[in-house]
């Protein structure tokens, strides 16, 4: 009996850990919950706040991502174009297209806010460890889909300020697109670059750590997020939001995830991709990278009260992404083994 007992909480969290629902997610939902009750720590300003370990943390994990960067297996990788040509086509082209014709049909001045954060996350890069730990499951193109992710992760220092300034360039916001790519590659681009340079040297160290950087990145990004969210609670942005409109939100990031799965399915099978490559091209292309969409939003919508709201879209399809794809990497991989 006491053995039954003392399994329980891993039966929950492996049960959790199959539908996607890892420590990570709950972990953000955690910060939220404590940025609700107490915001003061997070909002706080100052030469030794939280929101300027955030920042700095952030540049550590554009430091640590070049340094598991090979310079020769990405070179390696340019063979396969047509596949890596698609991955950024839907990242950058396909689901912006989207989500801007979206916004231009149905959007209204009461959600604003929501509209500018699908805006965003439909030009962020695609995420790096989920795609290729989805596509190892399914049993992918686990090097195309190293390629692409590290590849989205570049690019989209340039592609992302590019696509938010045609978005907001008729509005209010005042973007300064010169500014903040400067920005991003001070805070991005050359981070990676640095670590890629001394991959040589310290790329040994780098993967045995990797499980421990993977903990230091998460908790970076956690800690972007209890910020961003206390200046919003702190300042009442969230007053008005009823939850049947989160849920509606919800239902939207799975529309919109379905959407871009079939586009790049169809798009796959109309070039006659192999097993191989439709899997790493639906998988790396329909996902986004939470971790550069939450550092590009601190240098893209800097110093805006409303950052928690503009956050949520990206979140919810972050969590909604992982668990989708866990059922269909799993499902694609029984399949396979039966045939």
């Amino acid at each position: 009996m006491q053995h039954s007992k003392k399994s329980i909480p891993k039966i929950f969290f492996n049960l959790l850990a199959k539908i996607g629902l890892d420590g990570f997610i709950l972990g953000i939902i955690s910060a939220i919950v404590i940025a609700r009750f107490f915001p003061e720590p997070g909002a706080y300003e100052g030469q030794w706040s939280l929101k300027s370990f955030a920042t700095y943390g952030a540049s550590l994990i554009f430091f640590f991502y070049g340094l598991k960067l090979n310079k020769e297996k990405l070179i390696h990788g340019l063979s396969n174009w047509r596949l890596h040509l698609m991955v950024q086509l839907s990242t950058y082209l396909i689901f912006p297209l989207v989500v801007f014709t979206c916004f231009k049909l149905f959007a209204t001045q009461s959600d604003n806010l929501i509209w500018v954060g699908a805006l965003f996350l439909s030009a962020i890069p695609s995420t790096v460890s989920s795609s290729v730990v989805m596509v190892s499951i399914a049993q992918g193109n686990i090097p195309a889909a190293i390629f692409n992710a590290s590849i989205s992760s570049l690019v989209g220092v340039f592609l992302t300020p590019f696509w938010i300034n045609i978005f907001f360039s008729s509005g209010s916001q005042g973007f300064d697109i010169a500014d903040i790519i400067l920005k991003l590659i001070f805070q991005v681009l050359v981070p990676v670059i640095l670590g890629l340079l001394l991959n040589k040297h310290f790329g040994k160290f780098a993967d045995k750590y990797k499980a421990q950087l993977r903990y230091f990145d998460q908790s970076i990004i956690l800690l972007i997020v209890y910020t961003s969210f206390s200046e919003s609670f702190k300042h009442k942005v969230f007053e008005g939001y009823q939850v049947a409109e989160l849920l509606l939100l919800g239902l939207l990031m799975v529309g919109l995830f379905f959407c871009v799965y079939f586009l790049i399915s169809a798009a796959a099978k109309a070039f006659t991709f192999n097993r191989e490559d439709r899997i790493t091209a639906v998988f790396c292309g329909s996902k986004k990278s939470l971790v550069h969409g939450t550092v590009m939003s601190k240098v893209i919508f800097a110093n805006s009260l409303s950052l928690g709201v503009i956050l949520l879209p990206l979140m919810m399809y972050h969590a909604l992404q992982l668990v989708i794809c866990s059922f269909i990497a799993q499902r694609m991989a029984r399949h396979h083994e039966a045939n």
